[in-house]
């Protein structure tokens, strides 16, 4: 079945996040150099994990206003299209506070190391993004975002999905 996948475009990093196959949960997926090709590599994840739609963080002002970042975005995105030939749609999302959400979520988990939150703070901010795409199409009934309490264990530092996990010894 096909899957949506998620951006949170950046000048340095693009991060990814991709849904389940019922359309209902988003989960991080990789983090890109946004200087290495990342149009073809995307292209790439969209032919591998049978990509339906992308929806791409649209970065707006507080008061709703676009700037700078926001032309970037929507420039990268046209040239998203034009490499993927126009097959799929490309849906901008208001991801304003997303990258906050992100940190929020991992200063919650207690991941403190800056290059393991360097290294998943661009994909969080995707799954907060793909996140509200996915409750948005279903109402407000059917929102499924985390609260503090919900386990994230691609956050937990301990857990054998942790991108990053601490290497320290434990009785042995």
């Amino acid at each position: 079945m096909p899957r949506i996948l998620g951006i949170d475009h950046g000048t340095s990093r693009i991060g990814l996040a991709i849904s389940d196959e019922m359309e209902l949960v988003a989960t991080p997926l990789r983090t890109l150099d946004a200087q290495q090709d990342p149009l073809h590599a995307i292209a790439q994840i969209v032919r591998e994990k049978h990509i339906a739609r992308i929806v791409i963080g649209h970065p707006l002002h507080l008061s709703g206003r676009a700037g700078e970042a926001a032309a970037r975005v929507e420039r990268f995105t046209e040239q998203l299209s034009k490499v993927l030939e126009h097959r799929l749609p490309l849906i901008p999302v208001d991801e304003r506070l997303s990258s906050v959400e992100a940190e929020a979520a991992l200063s919650r988990s207690g991941i403190t190391d800056r290059a393991a939150r360097r290294e998943v703070v661009d994909q969080l901010a995707a799954v907060v993004i793909l996140q509200d795409y996915l409750n948005s199409q279903r109402g407000p009934e059917g929102f499924l975002l985390p609260d503090e309490t919900t386990e994230m264990p691609w956050l937990d530092p301990d857990s054998p999905a942790a991108p990053h996990r601490r290497r320290t010894r434990r009785g042995h």
